[in-house]
């Protein structure tokens, strides 16, 4: 990713980040929590942008693992669409979806959140399994595709983590006793049905940006090679 792209990128966060905070956060209410949940979505997105390979082994060590505590952020927000329950978008008297617009524009701002936080935060698990890949000088298909698993395996209890244990990432730095004490306690069958179901979504978006990134790299492939072709005409 160019310097200009991530600039493109922490810039329409910022914006957006405002633009919660004023229509939102300041009004109150019951999706006042976007403005956070959205904040701790992207973290991991910026994190990503420093991780290179490059650098001193144990800065990047630190990066990588930086990065992992927040990555369940990301995904965490598809988990916030369950809160479009509390709108009521159904007319009592006819039975059909009501057109109101400001109950549109919060359907508008859960989705932004969640979409732009899950695809940019899929796109930092790719990069960031690249720069690993890189730093041990390894090009195996599958190791990196084992190195994607793991760490979306690790989002998804990160996730269940957050939704029903209400832990935030911070905790581990306030109250790691408590922390550790709930997390050894969480392991049941049901757990571990929800993280299939959250390592099944997030492994689809993967793979479809996998496929997106692929055709992006042929099409530029195939356009060099045509411009090279014209050129020798």
């Amino acid at each position: 990713m160019t310097q200009k792209s991530k600039w493109l990128i922490r810039l329409s966060f910022l914006a957006y980040l405002i633009y919660i905070y004023l229509t939102v956060f300041r009004q109150g209410g019951y999706f006042s929590f976007l403005l956070l949940n959205t904040f701790l979505g992207y973290l991991p997105i910026e994190a990503a942008m420093h991780i290179d390979h490059k650098k001193p082994t144990f800065i990047f060590v630190l990066l990588i693992i930086l990065w992992l505590l927040f990555y369940p952020n990301a995904p965490y927000l598809l988990t916030d669409l369950f809160h479009l329950s509390h709108i009521d978008p159904y007319n009592e008297t006819t039975g059909l979806m009501s057109f109101n617009l400001h109950m549109w524009l919060t359907f508008t701002n859960l989705v932004v959140s969640a979409l732009s936080c899950t695809i940019l935060g899929t796109w930092s698990l790719e990069y960031v399994s690249n720069q690993i890949m890189d730093k041990l000088k390894l090009n195996s298909l599958w190791i990196r595709n084992i190195i994607v698993f793991i760490f979306i395996l690790a989002s998804s209890v990160g996730v269940y983590i957050g939704r029903f244990l209400r832990l935030h990432t911070a905790y581990l730095f306030f109250n790691p006793d408590g922390v550790i004490n709930d997390l050894v306690e969480m392991w049941n069958p049901r757990m571990l049905i929800f993280v299939i179901f959250m390592t099944i979504i997030q492994m689809v978006v993967w793979i479809t940006l996998r496929c997106y990134l692929k055709a992006n790299s042929s099409f530029e492939h195939q356009k060099v090679q045509g411009t090279g072709k014209t050129n020798e005409q």
